[in-house]
């Protein structure tokens, strides 16, 4: 395992509330530039991105510029979009002092002058909640320590579900621009069109449910009835809005070796969900 977990836990994750919005809404500008230039999947992967742990950025699907393919991202730890062409970033935008129309502005410019489609004019097909700034310049002298461990927990989630998926016939661990979540896919019943079985794995930087990370092991079709099967600790059960297992960003800081036992945690009780879908 390449990241080091040790290394989470400066800011608690509960405070990572703000550093999450501002990031999510500046990651739209990434995705939105995918969605204009790469040819649409039935599944959306084509607008998800991808963790670069060389970057420190979750970065798009390649984008076919002229003078060879780029990504765009935003890098958390500096909350700064991002242009890369193999290991090289090609140029950045930093949000402080900037508004979110100054960010879209310079990656349309950046996307024409590599003869791409602007991200401007793409409309996505999801709403989000209003932009945390409101329109105004972003200020973010103040939240260096949450960016960075935000930034820390893509790191760290990336790691573990990679490991976690080499070992199956999973899908490729992507990030879902909608609700920000880092996540792959084991479909039991590919090609079958009525209900396939399928469990997702995946981590939260916090939403609705969670106002901090949390993994979550979610079978699908969900599991009926009050007897759910037992889960190994630190999970539980979360059944409003979402069924799954889960176990919250506070659990997986609580943990002796936290990388090895998130994995341990994520692999048994995925097999617990498996069992009881009888795949």
């Amino acid at each position: 395992m390449r990241f080091d977990w040790s290394k989470l836990g400066r800011t608690p994750p509960a405070g990572l509330v703000t550093a999450r919005n501002l990031a999510h809404h500046a990651g739209q500008w990434p995705t939105k530039a995918a969605r204009a230039n790469l040819k649409s999947r039935a599944d959306d992967s084509h607008s998800a991105y991808t963790w670069d742990a060389a970057h420190a950025a979750l970065v798009t699907h390649a984008l076919p510029a002229k003078g060879g393919d780029v990504r765009v991202g935003v890098r958390l730890a500096r909350l700064e979009l991002i242009v890369t062409r193999g290991d090289n970033v090609l140029d950045a935008f930093q949000f402080e002092a900037r508004t979110d129309e100054a960010a879209g502005a310079w990656i349309d410019s950046k996307l024409r002058a590599l003869s791409l489609k602007p991200a401007g004019e793409v409309d996505l097909p999801y709403d989000l909640p209003d932009h945390p700034t409101g329109g105004r310049p972003h200020q973010l002298g103040k939240l260096g320590r949450e960016l960075g461990e935000l930034s820390r927990w893509f790191a760290g989630s990336a790691d573990v579900l990679e490991e976690f998926a080499a070992r199956l016939r999973a899908s490729p661990v992507l990030c879902w621009p909608h609700h920000f979540d880092i996540a792959t896919l084991v479909n039991f019943d590919e090609g079958r069109s009525e209900n396939p079985r399928s469990i997702g794995v995946g981590v939260s930087p916090g939403d609705e449910y969670y106002a901090q990370p949390y993994v979550y092991i979610s079978p699908w079709p969900r599991f009926e009835g009050g007897n759910l099967p037992d889960l190994p600790r630190p999970g539980h059960w979360h059944t409003e809005g979402f069924f799954g297992a889960v176990a919250t960003g506070e659990d997986i800081l609580a943990m002796k070796d936290r990388g090895r036992e998130l994995l341990a945690f994520i692999t048994a009780t995925f097999e617990i969900s498996r069992e009881h879908l009888g795949a």
